[in-house]
Order: structure tokens, then sequence, then C-alpha cells
């Protein structure tokens, strides 16, 4: 014995190593995170990226868009201010602008007073902090402004061209002027040269010749001079220039300078050629770019120039200039452009700051996705380890136990599955090791009784009388009768059972089995009657197998029927062409059918089956009593034998009680014509 279970000892430890557990590379639950977390990766990768492209796109498009729009709205309002000492007025022009962009323009002073508001509701939503740009004619944003058509300009020149201030022509001499630049382009037509006349900001006009190249006027008789003498008002403009310049200069302690009609100093300026800018420029600064190119200056002994001296000379000049003008621009506003709800101009930016926030939101998301996929791992796995560990218990013999259920998804049915499926290997088992013990003991009474009484005849202690033959033979036929039940039941389960189907007449069939049970209910004063028939022809069936499981039933009735009671044999058609509990019935008394199920109950008057054991009644060596006793049951294995009987014929046996009052047993068999359409169960064999 000690052998054996050491053996099995070292059987089993293998087993219970099987049962360690997966590693995470290879668990359900490790492959389900990889997944998750693939997949999750992969989607916050393609969202992003798609987002991004998408965002980035819309918004340089409609960035494109809005910076066209606004530097048109900025450049409107600066030629305004250029051109008007004072805001008043501009709100016709703003709401112009408003209407022309779609969207808001709102002007205020650098103290954020209202100048002008394309939103005119007493709703408008509030400007925002920050304004769009400082509209400022003498301080020009460079990258808004809108250069002029002739493309002058530097990333110096802040003051923007069109505010002239004093070197505003008058109309008459504008006019003169005009005419002059009129000859002078006739003149150049006649000559082959092609020529225009172009107007400046200030009203002074200029001969603009085809192709900018003016060496080509150089040889011909029209002399271009005229148009570059300065008016009277010019001159006076130019030397007030150049005393606020000299006053700068000698502030910081240096000498003034002479201001030619360029605003260029040094060496006197050339004769400009029109359209150009003058041939020699020394030091260009800012400067109205029509202004007139004087013709000779003043012969004026020149300080020395240094670089030093030429950017002290520059600043007080560009100083001088906004000084001049700033009494006939307008001043400084702030300009507030943003769509009519009041948002401005969208942004996006990937900065650093952005790409943390991305990174930060991905790896976010990401977490989330892995910390679901191991919850739900988790409860995922949980039940399974649960089922592998009860299913490795069960391999090695251990008493089977349940899983918890978690609920009534999938993973919860199978758990109920397989706890439906441990319980009945449990009873299975129970019931194998009961039918091996039932069995023994079923064999071993009437052997030990013939066992008994051989021995007694060999010791001389009893006569092999007839009586004494009787009681051996009686053994005998007890034991014969225990292994042919355990051979059909064996025959059965292994479907080697032969039935050999014929018409069965069914009220001569019950009669047969009542007359055969006659005397044993008479002796156990029990009633037996038949009250109803069945179908001759309709019901085909095999007689001597039907004959045992009815009269099995009828012993069964008989042996838990007190004295006085009635056990009763009826059988009606249920299904096609009957109604209510027996079918209709011709003259002779036969049942007439056309098919349907026919049924044959055996009820008795006894002391019924408690409900918790009527599920059982169709078990093996089940009886209702526990005791072992013959006198208080067969061998249980009647009704087993009963229902294998009656499903190898197709059909079903069913069992009802009342306990206190009796029961019933049923067997449901298929018509005639019902067998002729219904298959055989499986493993049968049918002869015919």
């Amino acid at each position: 014995m000690r052998r054996t279970r050491g053996h099995g000892a070292r059987e089993q430890e293998p087993r219970r190593a099987d049962r360690a557990r997966l590693p995470l590379r290879r668990s359900l639950l490790g492959r389900l995170l990889a997944v998750s977390a693939l997949v999750a990766a992969c989607s916050v990768a393609a969202t992003a990226w798609i987002a991004v492209q998408t965002t980035s796109g819309a918004i340089k498009q409609e960035q494109g868009q809005n910076l066209t729009a606004d530097a048109r709205i900025y450049d409107t309002l600066l030629e305004y201010a250029a051109r008007n000492p004072t805001w008043d007025g501009v709100g016709a022009t703003v709401r112009k602008l408003a209407r022309e962009s779609g969207r808001r323009v709102a002007l205020t002073t650098q103290g954020r007073q209202p100048l002008a508001d394309s939103a005119t509701e007493p709703t408008a939503p509030a400007l925002p902090p920050q304004a769009s740009a400082v509209v400022d004619p003498l301080s020009v944003d460079t990258v808004l402004a809108a250069r002029g058509a002739d493309g002058q300009g530097t990333g110096a020149d802040r003051i923007d061209p069109r505010a002239v201030g004093p070197f505003r022509l008058s109309a008459a001499d504008s006019r003169a002027l005009r005419r002059t630049a009129d000859d002078k382009v006739t003149c150049l037509n006649r000559a082959g040269i092609a020529s225009d006349v172009v107007v400046g900001a200030s009203g002074r006009p200029r001969v603009q010749i085809v192709g900018n190249d003016p060496e080509r006027a150089l040889g011909t008789r029209c002399d271009l001079a005229a148009l570059d003498t300065p008016t009277r008002s010019e001159r006076k403009a130019l030397d007030a220039l150049s005393e606020l310049a000299d006053a700068c200069l000698k502030r910081q302690g240096r000498e003034g300078v002479r201001l030619n009609n360029d605003l260029s100093w040094g060496d006197p300026a050339p004769v400009a050629v029109p359209g150009e800018p003058a041939a020699v420029v020394p030091r260009p600064v800012p400067a109205p770019r029509d202004a007139p190119a004087e013709q000779a200056a003043p012969s004026v002994e020149m300080p020395e120039l240094t670089g030093e001296n030429d950017r002290a000379i520059a600043s007080c000049v560009g100083t001088a200039r906004s000084e001049q003008l700033s009494s006939y621009v307008a001043s400084p506003a702030l300009l507030f452009i943003g769509d009519e709800g009041g948002a401005t101009l969208p942004g996006f930016d990937l900065s650093p700051t952005n790409t943390a926030r991305i990174a930060g939101a991905a790896a976010l998301v990401l977490a989330l996705t892995v910390g679901a996929s191991v919850f739900a791992g988790a409860r995922l796995v949980r039940p399974l380890h649960a089922l592998t560990g009860a299913a490795q218990r069960m391999r090695d013999g251990e008493q089977p136990a349940s899983v918890p259920v978690s609920g009534d998804d999938e993973v919860g049915r199978l758990a109920a599955a397989f706890n439906d499926m441990s319980a009945h290997r449990a009873r299975l088992e129970e019931q194998r090791k009961a039918m091996v013990s039932d069995v023994a003991h079923e064999l071993r009474t009437p052997l030990s009784n013939i066992r008994g009484w051989l021995e007694a005849a060999q010791d001389g202690l009893a006569d092999p009388d007839p009586a004494f033959v009787s009681s051996l033979l009686e053994e005998a036929v007890l034991l014969q009768h225990i292994i042919d039940d355990l051979q059909d039941l064996a025959a059965a389960d292994a479907g080697a059972l032969r039935l050999h189907p014929e018409p069965v007449e069914v009220r001569e069939m019950l009669g047969q089995v009542a007359a055969a049970h006659q005397a044993r209910a008479e002796n156990a004063g029990v009633t037996l009657a038949v009250t109803a028939t069945a179908p001759g022809p309709a019901l085909s069936a095999d007689p001597v197998r039907l004959r045992q499981a009815v009269g099995n039933l009828v012993s069964n009735a008989v042996r838990h029927t007190p004295e006085g009671g009635r056990v009763t044999l009826r059988a009606y058609v249920a299904g096609r062409h009957a109604s209510g509990p027996y079918a209709s019935e011709d003259g002779c008394g036969t049942v007439m059918m056309g098919g349907g199920t026919v049924v044959i109950e055996v009820a008795d008057t006894g002391s019924g089956i408690p409900a918790d054991d009527l599920p059982h009644v169709f078990d093996r060596f089940w009886r209702a009593e526990k005791s072992r006793s013959r006198r208080t049951g067969g061998s249980g294995l009647g009704l087993a034998i009963v229902r294998k009987l009656v499903e190898a014929h197709g059909g079903t046996a069913e069992a009802t009680s009342t306990e206190g009052e009796g029961s019933t047993f049923a067997l449901r068999l298929p018509g005639a014509s019902e067998q002729g359409r219904r298959p055989a169960p499986d493993g049968m064999t049918t002869a015919f």
C-alpha cells in the first residue's frame, strides 16, 4: 500500500507543476495587454498625426487668408491716418472694411477709448486685452504695411510714404507740374520712348519711362529737369526740416548739415532722374518717395563725416521728420481685428510646450488603455484560472468543487456549465460507486443463500428434498433475473439492444400484462384494472420488450400500493385527431387515430414519491427506501430498464406523483405514422 501511495504521489508531482502559472508573455492576460497597448499606441499616434496634419493645414490656410485681409485693413487705416490729422469720420471706413472682410474691426486710442467699432450692438463682446496692431503712420509695422507700387521702402523706413505733411502740393502747383509732365511725355513719345505720368502721394507728378531705363532719355531734347525744381511750399518745408535736424544735432554737440531735396546729406545731390531715386544717394534716410530733387545746392563747408556722425544725423533727420509730420497725421490708435463673435486670430504652434502637452495626452490615453486592459484582463483571467485549477483537481482525482460564477456573461456561463458538469460527474461517480456496491450486494445475497444450503447439505444438516431443490431454484432464478437486468442495461448503454417491431394491439397487450400480475395483486389485496384501450395496428413496437417495460411498472406499482389500493392501466392518444385524455372510439371500442403519440399510463394509489426523489426514480439501483431489503424494493434496476426500453422505441418515460395519494408512470410512444417519419435512436438495432 505504501508503494502505491508513493508512486501515486510521484505521478502527481508533475501534475502539480503543470498548475504553475504561465509566464506573462504566454498568458492570456499578457497577450491581451500587449494587443491593447499596441492598438492604443497605434490609435493615438495615427489620430495625433492626422489631427496635427489636418489642423495645421487648415489653420495655416485660415491664417494666410486672415493675414491678407488684416494687412489690407491695416493698410487702409494707415492711409487714412497719413492723410488726415484726426480720426474723425473714420467710422464709415471701419464699417466698410468689416463688411468686405466679414470680421470685426475696432479702433481705440492708446488709452483704449473707442474711436470706431464695426460691432455696434450693446451685447458686443469686449475687446481682447492685446491689440492686433498699432496704426501709426510715423511708426509703421513693416510686416503688415502694404508697400508702394514702386517697391520703395526699407526696413528702416518706419514713416508711411503717404504721410507727406507740408510737402503736399497745392492744387495750382500740381496742375502746373502736370501740364509740364504731359508735355515731357509727349516729347518722349515722339522720340520713340514710351513713358507715363505718375502722381505721388504729395501730388507731384513725375515721368516714368516704360522699362524703367531713364538713361534712354538723356540723348533727347526732352529736358526733364523742370519737373525736379521744388516749389516754394516744398522749399519752405525742406528748410523747416533742416532747422529741426540741426537743432537735434546741436543738442548733441554736433554741427548741422545741409539736407538735399531727397533728404540725403553730404555733397549736393545731382538732378534726379524721373521715376528713380537720385543717381547719387550717399546716405539715404526715410523720406517721401516723391520728394523733389534739388537742381543745385549751395556750396557749404561740410563737417568731417564719420560712421558715428552718419548714425547721429540719420537719427536726427528721422526725429525731425516725425516732429514735422506729427501735426499733419492722426495720433496712434490700437487696431483690433477678430471674428464677429469676438474671437481673435486662431493660432497653433507646435512649440515645446504644445509638443509636451500632446505627448502627455498620448501617454495618459495609453496609460488609461493599459490600466483598463489590465483590469478587464484580470477579471477575465481570474475565473479562467479558477476553472483550470478545478479541472486539474478533478483530473488528479481530488474532490470536485464548484467555481464562483461572476456574472451572466460568456465566462460566467462557462463557469456555470462547468459547475453543472462537475456536479453531474460527482453524481455519476456516486452512482457508479453505489452501483458497484448494489450489484455486489444483490449478487452476494442469492449466492450466499445457495452456498449456505449446499454447505448444509454437504454437512448432512439438510436433506435434498423437493423443498430444498425448490429453494435453490428460486435463488438461482433471482440471480439470473439480476444478471439479465444488468445485461439488458449493458446492451442498451452499448447500443446493442435488438428490437423486433411489429403491429401491437395495445388492448390485448395491457390485458396480458394485467393477467400476468393478477395473482400477485390479489395476494397483496390490490385491485388491478385496465380502463382504456389503445389502437391496434397504429402502434408498431417490440411486443416482448413493451410487455417487459409495462410489466416492470405494474410490478413496481403493486409493490408500493397498500392493501385495498388500486392499480390502473390505461392508454390513449395524444396528438393529431385526439381530444382530451381519450381518443374517440369506434363501435368496437378501438381507438381511432391518424398518428400522434400513444400514451400508456400505470397509476397507483400508493404512498407516493417525495418531490426531492422524483427526478431520481429512473436512476439505477435507486429505491425510495434506502435499505437493500428486497421485501421493500426490487433490485433497483426495473425503472432504469423501463426508460432504456422506451427510449429504444423512440419514446420517453415520465413520472408524476403526489405524496400520500399515489404515482403515475407514463410511457409516450410514437404512433405508427410517427414511427415511419422518426429515425431509430442512435446505436439501436431494429430487426424486421
